[in-house]
């Protein structure tokens, strides 16, 4: 069996909604999945399985089933088992590795893992979303974040691999809040996390508080800011971060899906870009006077982050630095990841990583 990683080859199979107790004010699976059909039958799973199957590659490695958009453990006993036998007769022929599944953080108790032991079940997700009881309480969350650790320390005790997901701009949320919940949740120790920007999406209780003007989202370069400061966090501790931003679809695409809000299919590229030009200009500063050529070094994976969605990060760095007339990228793949290393004649810096000084420049907005 190939060894687990944290970004697996996923065979999603949708229960929106099902098993939810509770309606959040933010939440309508429907519009985010494009699925109406509740819980697949054993026929369907079995389909959306070859299907998904056919399209992957030789070299990919752990293979997951995998059951998102709504409460799996909030489901009746007898449905649970149902698709976890449907899932493990895959895994016993051999074509996939194991099950996981999203769900609530008050649904993780004895007996419900009991219930899974019998099971290949090998990652379990929980929707955190924020550890401030306040923000729980405004998005009629129906659970507290004691329940969240409660069930991030059940998880591991299990053995299961354990990811965390977070939202960010909820009603209620500063970025005080923000960041003291990701703090909180690098405190679980999960295996990886999710980092989720809330938008607006139709037939939401938030879509009505929106048109009312009870509730703003946060619009898209606060966004970018502060999931870089999230992301930063769990960097920091070692915790992979395996998406920022909503999974790009036609069903969000649509018009009117998404009413407001920081919905945009690169988020992801965004914020690492943004992280990157900050390590960037904090090597700049830290050179003094700078020479009228630069070339920034960073890991091959970089390059494209290193320059910004359309070059925003180039033309950044030459309205900060307007005594440089030329900046060049350039591969490196002697940098780890997340490092910057500026190079010119005359001068030569060091790396720069998540843990440098910060800069003497703003950019705008920042």
């Amino acid at each position: 069996m190939p060894a687990r990683d944290p970004k697996p080859f996923v065979v999603p199979v949708f229960i929106p909604h099902s098993g939810c107790a509770h309606r959040c004010t933010f939440c309508n699976q429907h519009t985010v999945t494009g699925q109406n059909t509740p819980i697949p039958e054993t026929a369907d799973l079995d389909a959306t399985v070859r299907k998904y199957l056919e399209y992957r590659h030789p070299g990919r490695g752990f293979t997951e089933i995998s059951f998102y958009g709504g409460n799996f453990l909030g489901l009746e006993t007898a449905r649970i088992r149902k698709l976890l036998e449907a899932a493990t007769a895959w895994v016993r022929a051999g074509r996939v590795h194991g099950i996981r599944f999203s769900t609530r953080p008050d649904t993780i108790d004895a007996r419900r893992l009991d219930l899974l032991a019998a099971y290949p079940v090998s990652t379990v997700e929980i929707g955190v979303q924020s550890t401030d009881d306040a923000v729980l309480e405004r998005i009629k969350r129906g659970h507290s974040a004691a329940d969240c650790f409660r069930a991030a320390q059940m998880l591991r005790n299990g053995g299961f691999r354990l990811g965390c997901q977070i939202m960010t701009g909820l009603p209620g949320e500063d970025e005080n809040s923000a960041v003291g919940s990701a703090k909180a949740v690098a405190e679980m120790k999960p295996d990886f996390v999710r980092i989720y920007p809330l938008v607006v999406v139709s037939g939401s209780v938030l879509a009505a508080e929106n048109q009312t003007g009870r509730f703003a989202p946060l619009d898209l370069e606060a966004c970018i800011r502060r999931m870089a400061k999230l992301y930063r966090i769990f960097s920091e501790k070692g915790i992979p971060v395996v998406r920022m931003g909503l999974q790009a679809s036609e069903e969000l695409n649509a018009p009117g899906a998404v009413l407001a809000g920081p919905y945009h299919p690169a988020m992801g590229h965004m914020v690492l870009s943004r992280i990157m030009l900050e390590h960037a200009r904090q090597r700049l500063d830290a050179a003094g006077e700078l020479p009228a050529a630069v070339t920034l070094r960073v890991h091959p994976a970089n390059i494209s982050r290193m320059r910004g969605l359309k070059n925003t990060n180039m033309d950044a760095l030459k309205r900060l630095y307007p005594e440089v007339r030329q900046f060049d990228v350039r591969p490196d793949p002697q940098l780890a990841e997340d490092e910057v290393l500026v190079a010119a004649a005359g001068f030569k810096s060091g790396p720069a990583g998540l843990k440098t000084a910060g800069t003497r420049k703003a950019l705008p907005g920042t």
